[in-house]
């Protein structure tokens, strides 16, 4: 039987159903500046109506953005949802290169472009029927004003499928350019029920969130949860990343939740701020994105009490595949050290072998899944998409295993494997076992080419500060604790790791550092 009709809610009609049911209520902060529910759809609708009417965006066009987290960003998602448009974000981090690219592989016929970028506006402005300026800018004509020529006109929602794209996510790219991951609405509706079900339960719009990383990836999705909710978003004012400001936010707001990725819960822990501001008022830690080593999961534990909840995700499936709820970490006698935790409410998760064949528990293979929130495939990139999905399900890239439980363990990405001795060697566990050292804060370990072994570990450590710990007091640790064939050839003293735009530290960074210090080793 065919289905009587592929229609889905068109996202954008959570900010119409929040302007309705809490119309004065603090719906976004950012610094000084405060707009309401009512106030922030009218803007919202007013630059639907300026997309439509004086520029021409009709549904499925692309609109490009590129800038800081800031109302206007957060505005735009909705704009271009209400339209059936499709909301293209930029990392505001890379070249005007890699704007120009984006421009030209998503086919934008607009852009949105922060004044401090005008180099990039500049790049693939010509492209453009149209560019606007976030700030008053030399290149295009303001955001603000264009958004209060229109105020009082409303654009209706435009009539979307389950099927019709939304949102660009480009992926991070760890090998060859980004990929632009389809995200669709239909897809999106089920996400953002998930989200709320398994990673934030019970929350209202009495609730708040302050957004740590940048809108263009996770916390935009974060950010529509709040939405969804009536619920208040806290932008920081600064471009940075100021951990004592997130702290003083938490408080001053009360806010009850906060998404981040392992790497930066690390540095608001280990921030002074945590101790100053009371943020008794958090209920949920919400950390994605990468593995968390256990050392830091911990101290986090230590210092936050029972709020974290992890989820693993990539972008492609926005973030639904494991979660790992508040009454299942533990500081203490954990009785599943390294899980990320059970299969997210409607998706299915196996681990599989080469031959996409189910593996037995406790066997390393490939995270693969299936359901609601996989997204609809790469943006004109049908080799991509092949070696994507195998019989229906989606290959993350993913290595890891499943207990008897049905409680997930990620090794790492099956690009970090490599081979040494003709034994399968998985950094993540290695890594976790030197931070157990108290004198290493920060570690990588890179599988690199070598003539004997066709490849060795090589373990890349940052000191904490303070101490000056030596490969002897390394190796010292590490052989009781892990077989020899694993065991690091090399270990390298850095004063820290390459971070990503969202935080993260991705082995291509490390490895190009690596390699930009050590030229004779790239063969």
């Amino acid at each position: 039987m065919q289905p009587v009709s592929d229609r889905a809610m068109n996202l954008a009609h959570f900010a119409d159903q929040a302007a309705r049911r809490h119309g004065t209520h603090k719906a976004l902060i950012w610094g000084d500046k405060t707009w309401g529910w009512i106030e922030l759809n009218a803007r919202v609708n007013a630059m639907a109506y300026a997309l439509r009417h004086e520029y021409g965006v009709t549904k499925g066009d692309r609109i490009l953005v590129q800038s800081t987290n800031c109302n206007q960003m957060f505005e735009s998602m909705l704009a271009c949802f209400r339209l059936g448009a499709v909301w293209v974000p930029a990392n505001f981090r890379g070249q005007p290169d890699d704007l120009n690219w984006m421009a030209q592989s998503s086919g934008a016929v607009g852009l949105i472009c922060h004044a401090d970028f005008p180099d990039h506006a500049k790049a693939c402005g010509d492209d453009m029927k149209f560019t606007l300026s976030i700030g008053l800018s030399d290149f295009a004509e303001d955001y603000d004003a264009v958004t209060n020529r229109h105020m009082g006109k409303t654009v209706p929602l435009a009539e979307v499928g389950r099927d019709d794209p939304c949102w660009f996510f480009y992926t991070s790219g760890t090998t060859g350019r980004p990929k632009a991951a389809v995200l669709t609405h239909g897809q999106m509706g089920f996400v953002v029920t998930n989200h709320l079900c398994d990673l934030m339960p019970a929350t209202t719009h009495a609730d708040a969130t302050v957004i740590v990383a940048p809108l263009s990836h996770g916390a935009g999705l974060h950010a529509l949860l709040m939405i969804a909710r009536g619920a208040t978003t806290i932008l920081p004012e600064g471009a940075g990343f100021d951990a004592a400001d997130i702290w003083r936010l938490i408080a001053a707001h009360r806010a009850t939740s906060l998404f981040t990725v392992p790497t930066i819960l690390k540095m608001l822990v280990e921030d002074a701020g945590v101790d100053r501001f009371d943020h008794t008022c958090l209920r949920y830690v919400i950390y994605a994105g990468a593995p968390i080593y256990r050392v830091d999961q911990v101290r986090a534990l230590e210092k936050l009490g029972p709020v974290l909840v992890q989820y693993f995700g990539l972008g492609e499936v926005t973030g639904n595949i494991t979660v790992l709820p508040p009454a299942l970490h533990s500081a203490v006698d954990d009785p599943r050290p390294g899980t990320c935790g059970h299969a997210r409410t409607g998706m299915q998760v196996q681990i599989q072998g080469p031959d996409g064949a189910e593996l037995a528990p406790g066997e390393t293979g490939e995270f693969c899944i299936i359901g609601p929130a996989v997204f609809a495939g790469y943006w004109n990139n049908d080799a991509a998409n092949a070696k994507a999905f195998r019989k229906g399900w989606f290959r993350t890239g993913d290595l890891g295993h499943m207990d008897a439980e049905g409680f997930f363990y990620i090794t790492g990405r099956g690009s970090d494997m490599y081979i040494s001795g003709g034994s399968n060697i998985y950094p993540l566990e290695i890594e976790q076992i030197i931070l157990m050292h108290g004198d290493i804060t920060e570690v990588a370990v890179l599988g690199i080419p070598d003539d004997k072994w066709g490849e060795i570990g090589v373990a890349i450590c940052v000191p904490r500060a303070g101490t000056n710990p030596s490969e002897a007091d390394l190796l010292a640790h590490l052989k009781p604790l892990i077989a020899s064939y694993k065991m690091p050839r090399e270990f390298h003293f850095w004063g820290n790791l390459p971070k990503s735009a969202y935080g993260k530290t991705p082995k291509k960074l490390v490895r190009e550092a690596f390699l930009a210090k050590h030229p004779d080793r790239c063969t």
